[in-house]
C-alpha cells in the first residue's frame, strides 16, 4: 500500500463532470484509494456514477450541475456550504463535431458551444466554487497536451487545441491573481485516451492511465502555484 492510500478516509474530491468517461474512472480511482467523492451529472438521468455510488454506500453525493449555467453553479456552491473539498478537479469538456475543420471553417455557433463549454464554463466552476477547497488542498482542471502552442508543430484540431490553450491562458490569470495562495493549481494533460472523446483509435486506457492521473494530483497537494502537467507528473510546454 502506498502513502496516498493511507489516511485518507475523512478526505473529499469533487469531481465536476463525473457521469462517465475519465471523470466517472477517477471518481472511481479516489473511491479506491479511501476517499469520498461528491460527482455531479448534467441531467436527472441515471449514469454510471450512480452505480458506483451504490457499490460504495455513504461515499458517494452526487449533484447535478450543467458548467454552462451559472445559476447551477451557485446553487451548488450554496449546497456546499458548510463541507471541506480537498480536490476539486473539472473534468468536464467537448469538442467540435468535424474535429478536421480549420478555425475558419467552423461555424460560429459550434465555436462558441467548444470555448463556452471548454475554456469560459471551467473557470466559472473554479471562481464560483474556490471558496469550498481548503487551503491546503488542490484546484485541477482537465486540459489537454493540444493546448500547448510551443508543441504544436502539426497543426489539425484546430478549434479544440484552441479552446484548451485558452483555458491554459485563463487559468494563468486566475494564478496571477491569487499569487499568494497557498493551494496547488493544476492543469492536467492526461494524454490521447480511449474515451468518448479520445475515441477508440487511443493508444491507452483509462484503466492503466487514471491511475496515473490521480497518484500525480496527489503528488502536488501542499505545492503552491500553477503547474501544466501531464499524466505521469512531467511538465508540459506551455
Amino acid at each position: 500500500m502506498t502513502p496516498n492510500h493511507v489516511n485518507q478516509t475523512t478526505r473529499t474530491t469533487l469531481i465536476v463532470g463525473a457521469s462517465r468517461g475519465l471523470g466517472h474512472a477517477m471518481a472511481a480511482e479516489f473511491l479506491r484509494r479511501g476517499w469520498h467523492v461528491i460527482g455531479t451529472v448534467r441531467g436527472p438521468d441515471r449514469t454510471l456514477l450512480h452505480d458506483l455510488a451504490n457499490a460504495h454506500p455513504g461515499r458517494v453525493e452526487i449533484a447535478q450541475l450543467d458548467i454552462t449555467r451559472p445559476e447551477e453553479i451557485a446553487s451548488l456552491r450554496d449546497r456546499l456550504a458548510g463541507k471541506e473539498i480537498d480536490i476539486l478537479f473539472v473534468n468536464a469538456g467537448t469538442a467540435n463535431t468535424d474535429q478536421d475543420e480549420t478555425i475558419a471553417e467552423v461555424s460560429t455557433d459550434e465555436f462558441i458551444r467548444v470555448m463556452v463549454t471548454n475554456a469560459l464554463s471551467p473557470m466559472r466552476v473554479v471562481e464560483g466554487l474556490q471558496d469550498c477547497v481548503t487551503q491546503a488542498g488542490l484546484i485541477g482542471v482537465m486540459s489537454s497536451g493540444q493546448g500547448s502552442i510551443s508543441n504544436n508543430t502539426n497543426g489539425g484540431h484546430e478549434v479544440y487545441r484552441g479552446s484548451k490553450a485558452a483555458l491554459n491562458q485563463y487559468m494563468r490569470s486566475y494564478a496571477a491573481r491569487h499569487a499568494n495562495d497557498p493551494r496547488a493549481l493544476v492543469l492536467m494533460a492526461p494524454g490521447w485516451i480511449r474515451t468518448g472523446l479520445g475515441g477508440p483509435a487511443a493508444p491507452f486506457g483509462m484503466e492503466e492511465t487514471v491511475p496515473q492521473i490521480v497518484t500525480t494530483l496527489l503528488a502536488q497537494q501542499g505545492k503552491p502555484g500553477l503547474r501544466y502537467l501531464d499524466r505521469e507528473g512531467r511538465d508540459v510546454p506551455w
